[in-house]
């Protein structure tokens, strides 16, 4: 097909020879040819290079597995500390000696600016349990969660809905609440909780669930969900539906602290107390 003066004249300045139609492809095609099949014996031969290479270089760590060895002598120390405090320690205390373990405990560095421990609060056969994240200054003052202006809101929307933390109040075990923390020390200056803190709690809280034996749990706040659920997805997205740990359903929702700072939220976590005592409920029936 013959070009018109304006196309060779733009083909000319990229830099393109003018061909015919039936020699372009020939060229094309054959070009790239070339290289593939160079490109395929390098390929081919080169293979069986490394594996030589490898060999030769094998025996070269094997002297040096002695040196490798030497880590694990220093890694014992460390992991005596954890399981003082771990899962295999904990798993059979009752609700008194799991109390004094949280008191004696000195797994962190938590324990060295702490005021006391904060264990938890309510009735030991509450079937609800809410799991807040840190203690604050004031629960680390008085050694028990969910205290001052942030206290004060939950204990009234718990109210709403005919539910107390009172170990003495009423005497259905479907209006009571038990309260803990991931973290029953208080981090300094009120400090998000550190991944190890986290861990050396965690045997605590799951004993805690073990022998209150829930039918729902209310996760209250990011590091409840982390600890509860493995999850790293913001509240909001996780909120509105029901989960489970183990075998337990759990309602997620907002710490009352962040509805202090956030009042717009708070017809959120309304909606979130309202679906945990539809869910509640639904468990009773069947």
């Amino acid at each position: 097909m013959p070009w018109t003066e304006r196309q060779a004249a733009l083909l000319r300045g990229m830099g393109l020879r003018l061909w015919a139609p039936p020699e372009a492809p020939s060229v094309v095609a054959g070009a790239p040819e070339a290289p593939t099949t160079t490109t395929a014996v390098a390929t081919d031969e080169r293979p069986e290079m490394p594996p030589a290479t490898t060999a030769a270089r094998a025996p070269t760590p094997r002297p040096a597995a002695p040196s490798a060895a030497a880590p694990p002598a220093a890694v014992p120390p460390v992991q005596p500390a954890r399981a003082a405090s771990g899962r295999a320690d904990v798993s059979t205390l009752d609700w008194p000696a799991l109390r004094q373990a949280v008191a004696d405990c000195r797994a962190c560095s938590l324990c060295q600016s702490r005021k006391q421990t904060v264990f938890g609060t309510g009735h030991p056969q509450a079937q609800w349990l809410l799991v807040g994240e840190a203690p604050g200054e004031q629960e680390d003052e008085q050694g028990e969660p969910f205290v001052g202006a942030a206290g004060q809101l939950l204990d009234r929307m718990l109210a709403a809905l005919g539910l107390t933390r009172a170990a003495d109040g009423p005497q259905r075990p479907e209006q009571r609440v038990y309260i803990a923390n991931t973290l029953k020390c208080r981090p300094p200056r009120n400090r998000n909780p550190g991944a190890e803190e986290l861990a050396s709690c965690e045997p605590f809280l799951v004993r805690q669930v073990e022998l209150l034996r829930p039918r729902l749990i209310l996760a209250l706040g990011r590091f409840a969900v982390q600890a509860l659920l493995r999850s790293e997805e913001p509240i909001g997205k996780l909120r509105g539906r029901v989960h489970h740990y183990e075998s337990v359903p759990v309602i997620v929702s907002y710490h009352p602290a962040y509805l202090l700072r956030s009042p717009h939220e708070k017809a959120k976590s309304w909606e979130d107390l309202c679906l945990a005592a539809s869910v509640f409920e639904a468990g009773s029936a069947r």
